[in-house]
Formats: structure tokens, sequence, C-alpha cells
């Protein structure tokens, strides 16, 4: 059935008889509004507490609206800013003022808070992107790779924690998401490090140098676009040539490694063989000065002994050369067992076995038994007392002389 065509009992779907439609009166749509909102405000269907000629009163319901208005300003003006965050405070979009954690108030609505979280510690990943429950990495080499100063091809992976020191700076100075903003400026950085450092320098014992100099000038460049990052740290998670000349650089690493361990045997036997031969030069010198000493000191007393027996000498020669004489024969006699004597004008030689002489004194004054006499007539090495055979070879030669 048409919707234009009557229906049963004469009606249609519009509601109207007859299959006629009439536009709705206007008037009784503002009674029914004035009535309704009479109600809300305490009549009874329109017909509650009226004036004398029926109407609600108008005096009565404005305090009313005015303090529900003002309710409803007082509890969208006042606004908190929770711990770690910092509440910036824009009025007709322009900055008015930094509030800190707790209760604040602004002026709703000409006045908009936006809050931002300054305490928190946000890493920005350069060179890879970490992904999963298992925090699996995957390379992006848009970012990793870059060019040395000697001309070589890096594959360098940084990270980088930062925090909010200046939310007004972020809010209005940095129109991107602060993560892509940071990530930009850290791989500008070390771009620029790395292309003023040669490779070995960046993959060995340079790489605490090239993180320090990307952190400062990271942070240089931040403030200098007033985004109001700070920086906390910079950590090089991993440094290697590409994979297409991995190889042939392990090679290069382990004879530099080669290079390294035999540089330090070397040193290390330089270390153990210099001081050696130092002491034994030390020793040496000193074992001459010593014989030097020895040879002058000797020299110098031959030259007093002399220089004492020419005194002597010039005051009784002969006396002098006697003395001299059984001095020297005394020395020479000394070491020997055997003893000659040539008696004068006649043809017989006297010998004189001391070596038996010795003897039979050393087998008489082990027999004695510690006896005195026999303690004075023996030395410990088992020689005669060289006083006593000078007495006697004394009184030999005073026998022999006329």
């Amino acid at each position: 059935m048409p919707w234009n065509q009557p229906g049963s009992n004469g009606k249609d779907p519009w509601g109207s008889k007859g299959g006629r439609s009439s536009p709705p009166d206007l008037d009784e749509i503002v009674k029914n509004v004035q009535s309704r909102l009479g109600g809300l405000l305490g009549g009874r269907g329109g017909g509650g507490s009226r004036g004398s000629n029926g109407q609600f009163p108008a005096k009565a319901a404005l305090p009313v609206i005015l303090i529900a208005l003002l309710a409803l300003w007082a509890f969208q003006s006042l606004y908190q800013i929770e711990q770690g965050f910092a509440g910036i405070e824009l009025r007709f979009g322009k900055y008015s003022q930094t509030t800190g954690a707790g209760l604040n108030w602004h002026w709703w609505p000409i006045e908009q808070v936006i809050s931002v979280h300054v305490q928190k510690v946000n890493t920005v990943e350069v060179g890879y992107r970490t992904s999963g429950r298992n925090r699996q990495s995957s390379t992006v080499p848009r970012e990793a790779l870059m060019l040395t100063a000697d001309e070589n091809i890096i594959d360098l992976q940084l990270a980088v924690q930062y925090d909010i020191k200046d939310p007004r700076d972020l809010i209005f100075f940095v129109a991107d998401d602060p993560q892509e903003v940071v990530r930009g400026a850290t791989e500008s950085a070390v771009r620029e490090v790395v292309g003023s450092s040669p490779l070995d320098f960046v993959l060995t014992e340079g790489r605490p140098q090239v993180v320090q100099e990307t952190r400062k000038l990271l942070q240089t460049v931040l403030d200098r676009y007033q985004t109001g990052v700070n920086v906390i740290a910079v950590e090089m998670q991993d440094a290697q040539p590409p994979k297409e000349v991995k190889p042939a650089f392990d090679d290069a690493v382990k004879a530099r490694e080669d290079q390294v361990r035999l540089t330090n045997e070397a040193e290390a036997y330089a270390n153990d063989i210099i001081p050696r031969a130092r002491g034994r030069a030390a020793r040496a010198v000193q074992e001459a000065n010593a014989y030097k000493a020895s040879v002058i000191a000797r020299a110098q007393g031959e030259a007093s002994r002399f220089a004492q027996v020419l005194s002597e000498y010039q005051k009784a020669p002969a006396i002098t050369r006697e003395r001299l004489y059984l001095e020297t024969m005394e020395e020479v006699l000394s070491n020997s067992s055997k003893l000659m004597i040539d008696q004068k004008g006649g043809n017989n030689v006297i010998y004189l076995p001391l070596d038996q002489l010795i003897r039979q004194r050393r087998a008489d004054a082990s027999s004695a038994e510690g006896s005195d006499s026999g303690d004075e007539g023996l030395k410990a090495d088992g020689t005669a007392d060289r006083s006593r055979d000078s007495r006697s070879r004394i009184g030999v030669r005073q026998r022999r002389m006329p």
C-alpha cells in the first residue's frame, strides 16, 4: 500500500485524517517548551506554583540558574596536574604560565590547559628497532649505514634516552612527534661525528669518544631549535662493518690483535732483560771502581812502605839490608818443604827434610792431645810456626856469618 493512500480507518502513516496533512502549530510548540521548563524548575505539569495570572515567576528561577551556571564554571575552572607532569596554560591560544603538580585554577573557557609528562625517560632507537615480547631487533639500513673519514662504510646502532626539560618549548616549537625529532637530530649528529673519524677509531678505542661527542652535538642541536628536550644518555649498541665485507674485516681485526699481542710480548721481554743488563752493568762498574780503589790503596801503601824503608835505610844501611834479606828469604822459603844449606869453605851440603820434620811435629802434637807446646808449635793448616822457623834460620845465618 502506498504511503500517500489512506489506510484502514482513514489514517495514513503520518497520522493525518482523511488523507490530508497540516503543518504543526508554532504557538503550541512554544507553550510545550515553557511547560516542560517550568516542570524542570519545580512546577507540576506546568501548573505548579504560579502567579496570579497563572505564569511561573521569572525572578525565582533566575538565581537558581545563575548558581547552577556558577557551579558549572567553577567545576570546569579547577584542574589537577599529576605528579611528574607539568601544566601549560593557554589564554586564547597564547602562553600564560606553567603550573606544577597539584590542584590549580584557570579561567575557563577562555583558558586551556595542556598536561606534559616531564619526568618520563623516553628511549629512541636509531639504526634498529625492537619488537615483540622477546625484544628481537631488526636493522634499519637507512639509519644505520654511515660513511667514515677514510671512506669506509660502518653499521652503527644507537639508543638515546631523553626527558622533557621545558614543556613550553616542546608545545610551541615542536609540531611533530618528539621521538621523531630526537631520532632525526641523533642521526644527523652521529653522521657528523663518524664522518670525521676513521673506521678503526670508531670500532676500537674511539667508541667512548664518539658517544660523548654525539651526545654533546645532539644536545646543542636540540637546544638550537628550542625543542625543550634534555638528552640523558647516548649508548652505542653495536658498531660493525657491513655484512658483505665482515669476513675480510674480521681477518684484519685478528691480524691487528696478533700485532698487539706480539708487541706486548716484546715489551714484556724488554722489561725483563733490560733491568738485568742494567744490573750487570752496574755491578761491573762497581767492581771496577772497587778494583780501582784497591789498586790505588795498595800502590799508595807500597809507596808509603817504600818511603818508610828508605828512611830507615838512610839511617842504618847495613842493618836495613840484612833485615830486607831475611824478610825476603823468609817469604820465599815459607812455602818450601826442603832446605839445602851450603857450608862456607867446605864441600858438604846439609839437607834438612822439613816436610818430614813437620809431619813428625804434627804426629807429636796429635799425641800430646792439647798440650800447650804442641799447640804453639803447629798451626791450623799443619805448617810450622813461622816465628820459630825464622828464629832458627836467623841462628843458622848468624853461625854462617864470619
